[in-house]
């Protein structure tokens, strides 16, 4: 930073050295101190202890810069209320910061801190704080101190849990833990009677947390989580609910009580284990957007739920009238269902090549769906959205005609080597299973042009993938790959598509620039710092000539 913006309140400036003319009344400079300094997006590597020379400043913006540490002379500044350093390398923050009584706003997002100075709690004056995207484990316990806190931002760091004592922030309104390892939520938090979002996105909740006196609660986002049952006690004290969000979850049953929801305007339960609603929800009066998709729902047909909320809701009404008072009974779905129900579709596989046993919930594929095949060539084989365990093994008789095989939203956890001898495949479609590698036998699949394994649980990159040659798209996104080799990826002439956006990504290698045969190349959702959203906002092509340009000469 020059000299002379630190001593902008000290020195007479230039133009009235040169101008003789000025009267009392016009010597702005000495009628007004600074009061606002923006530095963000430099390369600034250390900021000088000479930012006490700005005793006015009520804002400080530092944001995007290089800076690994904060002078402590930040403490002097008592008029300062808003303090930006997000987007920076900060391991650590200065005690003295502490000392600021007038503070309102304090962003420290995006930067490489394990932890908050334990005394936090005396910045009084906070009503914004963002700590989103470090590595903290803990919170401070001073933080119940922080009574006029309206938006906390924890997301993305690896929080376990959180302090009971938040509960004392009695002016909370919008608490964003997204992105950790909370396995629970303190009860104590059903007490922030002024909170009205909470995300809790991409946790590891076993239930939703009861929220007695939350009253304003507007929005509830707990996507990405481990959710098997919605309590119908909970949901009533929801009353002020706008937005319920608890997608990718293993909720099986929609309560009754979900009615008691009146103002309810988003509700997105999309991949979830749910087999069947209470039509009574075709009553909530002001629901204007429901996703249901990717759930195995036995009484609603897939062609109705394309075609939007509200025909839906039309649909869920006019059950309630055929119905009486509760659901209509379904039978029983047992694991093996018997071939009369089984319903092969002879037509398909004769004129369209097509052999479907989909959405059916079933834990294998009966014997009479093979059998069906007969001597017919069968080119496409449908057998998603059920709960098969593994990849069935009849398949293999398909070998010499079958080159699109989809088995997605199943719960199979390995591939067996069956599937590895169909030889023509073309299109192989795994993903939302629970996979968390791929055998090396696979690489038979010569052919194998588009693969799709997202939302599985592969910690690393399939590594028989790079010995693929015909490969053009890869879809891996929603795992939690930690490293992909860019030396390999290069060798693949053939891929243009590569998705790994929501994984586990710490650093982006930039020899991934060299693979200049990838038309999209998606990367959002992962914690690497660089490159910035900002070059991943301008598409592939500019992403892979910013990794060129970082490569060590």
């Amino acid at each position: 930073v020059p000299e002379h913006v630190w001593r902008i309140n000290l020195d007479t400036p230039e133009e009235a050295q040169q101008n003789l003319s000025f009267g009392a009344a016009d010597r702005w400079w000495e009628q007004t101190d600074l009061t606002k300094l923006i530095l963000a997006s430099n390369k600034l590597q250390s900021l000088s202890e000479d930012v006490q020379l700005l005793p006015a400043l009520t804002m400080l913006d530092v944001h995007d810069n290089q800076l690994t540490s904060l002078p402590s002379a930040l403490g002097q500044l008592e008029n300062l209320q808003k303090l930006d350093v997000s987007h920076n390398q900060l391991r650590s923050l200065p005690e003295e910061l502490l000392q600021l009584p007038r503070l309102r706003s304090l962003l420290v997002q995006h930067n490489e801190l394990s932890q908050l100075p334990e005394g936090l709690g005396q910045l009084l004056s906070l009503e914004e704080l963002d700590v989103s995207n470090n590595q903290l484990t803990a919170i401070p316990t001073s933080f119940a101190l922080l009574v006029n806190l309206v938006r906390l931002n924890l997301a993305c760091n690896q929080l376990k849990e959180l302090p009971a004592d938040l509960s004392a922030m009695k002016s909370l309104r919008q608490l964003d833990c997204t992105k950790n390892y909370l396995e629970t939520v303190p009860p104590t938090l059903a007490t922030m009677a002024s909170l009205e979002q909470l995300y809790l996105r991409k946790n590891k909740l076993r239930s939703l947390p009861e929220f007695p006196s939350c009253k304003l609660l507007k929005e509830l986002h707990a996507g990405e989580n481990q959710i098997e049952i919605l309590n119908a006690e909970n949901l009533k004290q929801l009353s002020s609910l706008c937005v319920l969000e608890l997608r990718d979850n293993k909720i099986k049953a929609v309560p009754e009580e979900i009615t008691v929801l009146q103002k309810l305007e988003r509700l997105d339960l999309a991949n979830n284990d749910i087999s069947r609603l209470p039509y009574t929800l075709g009553n909530l009066p002001q629901l204007k957007f429901l996703a249901l998709e990717g759930n195995p729902l036995r009484t609603i047909r897939r062609d109705l739920l394309q075609k939007g909320t509200q025909e839906l809701l039309k649909y869920l009404r006019s059950k309630i009238q055929d119905d009486g008072p509760g659901p209509s009974e379904e039978p029983p779905v047992t694991a093996m269902t018997l071939p009369s129900q089984s319903k092969v579709n002879i037509h398909a596989i004769t004129t369209l090549k097509l052999l479907e046993y989909s959405d059916k919930q079933a834990a294998e594929i009966p014997e009479a769906v093979f059998d069906a095949v007969g001597t017919n060539p069968v080119g496409t084989v449908n057998f998603s959205k059920n709960q098969l365990r593994e990849i069935p093994p009849r398949l293999v008789e398909l070998k010499d005609s079958v080159c699109d095989v989809s088995l997605a939203f199943n719960k199979i956890s390995c591939v067996s080597s069956e599937l590895c001898l169909l030889h023509k495949l073309t299109h192989l479609d795994l993903r939302n299973n629970v996979l968390t590698a791929l055998p090396e036998e696979m690489e038979a699949l010569k052919r194998l042009h588009t693969i799709n394994l997202a939302f599985n649980r592969f910690k690393v990159f399939p590594s028989v993938l790079y010995h693929l040659p015909a490969l053009e798209t890869i879809l891996l996104s929603n795992n939690q790959v930690g490293s992909i080799d860019p030396v390999q990826l290069k060798g693949m002439d053939k891929l243009g598509t590569l998705d790994l956006q929501n994984n586990d990504l710490l650093q982006v290698p930039p020899e991934l620039g060299n693979c200049e045969n990838l038309r999209s190349l998606l990367l959002e959702g992962n914690p690497f710092r660089t490159p910035r959203a900002a070059v991943l906002a301008k598409g592939t092509a500019a992403v892979l000539e910013y990794l060129r340009s970082r490569i060590p000469t």
